[in-house]
């Protein structure tokens, strides 16, 4: 029944991906990448959501607040929720008013075509880890819940949005984030109903998890460095920009990103209070066990032993709506950057639009068939979720920031900025990668924080320093 459940699904998001793509029929590379800017704030809004409420965020916030407290558990989701508002406020209309197409764009604006195409790798590698984190939580949920083989399921889930990604673009994206965002919603207000009645009710709940986890637990120095890494770490991801960049207008730019940002926020409480209950519910055989070695687990289990058959398929539907509308968010992100700022704007200038189409279509589906061959290797689904925004946080934030809104910014002063921010951010070693730490940081030190401040410090400071020799670039040199 799972499985012909899950077959269902994905048959309706490749009609909905196909309808959509009628959309995106206008020969232009916009229409794939940014929906030839014509997309409504509504549609916006719940696309934009849809991304940011992804497979990691659900199975992350629930991770979180069962194997550590209701600080870890609310991190994730609130933080990069108030990213969105921050980028609303300050980032979202500059950019849709310049008329740029990719994240790496004010790079190549302020720094020069050569150093953007080394700026937007971290870019689409960042993208390329949260398409393998997004099918590693798919994978995970669907081998607990359906036993589903974790390669069959990450590979099915892969094809279906590589095609629909490829068939319709942004336009198609959306869509689709529509229906899943909707599958999220009904599959948690149904689930934590019945999850908190099998743990007495939420006062009882509440009760028992604060005796069990105190609301203190793991808020230090560390803690305040990954916060500060999510919010603004949250900012310069493409697949934001793209949604920002698809509006009609500035003013629309920044309310839906506005309204997304409280959104996000929102859909944290209902993982939240899933995770907690967790911790109290009576688990049966060793279920208990498993999830104190695998506390990634926490929101399968639930799904699968703590709730009625109803609530555990509505509750696989929204894992599964997550994911999908995330990972097809995530790949035509990358996508669109390798073609058009490495393809078409570094090495085929005089591509027209035709073949552009066709090189994004290509790098979509490379970028998924990557993302997919990687997710088999991921051991820690939070872990990977936060890793992404570090590298974006570290590298690039400084980066866009200074591109958007120093005019004296100049490519030397990038350079050095981007090598002095990479090397102090790998001195503290990085064990999903297997990275030894080489610079010795004193325990909990905000080693991701000063790594990105000394960017940003070094990056207005040397521009200055070096314009004699290296004029910084008059405003539109894109054009």
């Amino acid at each position: 029944m799972l499985v012909a459940a899950i077959a269902a699904l994905y048959a309706i998001f490749l009609l909905a991906g196909w309808i959509a793509s009628r959309r995106s029929s206008q020969p232009t590379a916009d229409s794939l990448m940014v929906a030839g800017r014509t997309m409504p704030v509504w549609l916006a809004v719940l696309t934009m959501t849809a991304t940011w409420v992804d497979g990691g965020y659900l199975l992350g916030t629930a991770e979180g607040a069962y194997r550590s407290g209701l600080a870890s558990g609310l991190q994730g989701g609130i933080c990069f929720g108030i990213s969105l508002v921050l980028g609303g406020l300050f980032f979202a209309a500059p950019m849709r008013r310049r008329g740029y197409s990719t994240l790496a764009d004010p790079f190549e604006d302020r720094y020069g075509k050569h150093w953007a195409a080394v700026l937007f790798v971290p870019a689409v590698m960042a993208e390329l880890f949260w398409s393998a984190e997004l099918l590693a939580a798919l994978g995970a949920t669907l081998s607990v819940m359906a036993g589903l083989p974790v390669a069959h399921a990450i590979l099915g889930a892969a094809l279906v949005v590589t095609a629909y990604t490829m068939l319709g673009g942004m336009w198609s994206v959306a869509y689709t984030d529509v229906i899943q965002l909707g599958l999220v919603a009904l599959g948690l207000a149904v689930a934590v109903p019945a999850m908190l009645s099998a743990t007495g009710g939420f006062a009882q709940t509440a009760e028992g998890y604060f005796r069990e986890r105190p609301a203190t637990a793991g808020v230090g120095r560390g803690w305040w460095d990954l916060s500060t890494m999510l919010v603004f770490g949250g900012i310069p991801w493409n697949c934001y920009f793209q949604r920002v960049l698809s509006c009609r207008t500035p003013a629309g730019a920044r309310t839906h990103s506005i309204l997304a940002g409280v959104l996000t926020m929102a859909f944290t409480l209902p993982p939240l209070l899933l995770g907690m209950a967790a911790v109290n519910y009576p688990w049966p055989g060793g279920v208990q066990a498993l999830l104190q070695a695998e506390p990634s687990r926490t929101l399968p289990a639930v799904f699968q032993h703590a709730v009625p058959a109803g609530a555990a398929l509505l509750g696989l539907g929204a894992i599964i709506g997550a994911v999908t509308s995330s990972f097809s968010a995530s790949i035509l992100s990358a996508g669109s950057m390798l073609a058009w700022n490495g393809g078409h704007r570094l090495l085929w200038p005089k591509l027209d639009a035709a073949r552009i189409r066709r090189v994004i279509r290509w790098s979509i589906l490379v970028l998924g068939a990557s993302a997919a061959l990687m997710a088999l290797q991921v051991r820690s689904v939070q872990a990977l979720w936060f890793f992404t925004s570090d590298l974006v946080f570290v590298l690039l934030f400084p980066q866009l920031t200074v591109a958007l809104f120093d005019s004296k910014a100049n490519r030397t002063g990038s350079v050095i900025a981007f090598l002095v921010s990479l090397l102090l951010r790998l001195g503290a070693g990085e064990p999903l990668l297997s990275i030894p730490a080489w610079i010795p940081y004193p325990a909990d030190f905000p080693f991701r924080t000063v790594a990105a401040a000394t960017g940003l410090a070094l990056l207005i400071v040397v521009s200055r320093l070096t314009a004699r020799w290296d004029p910084p670039r008059p405003a539109g040199a894109l054009a």
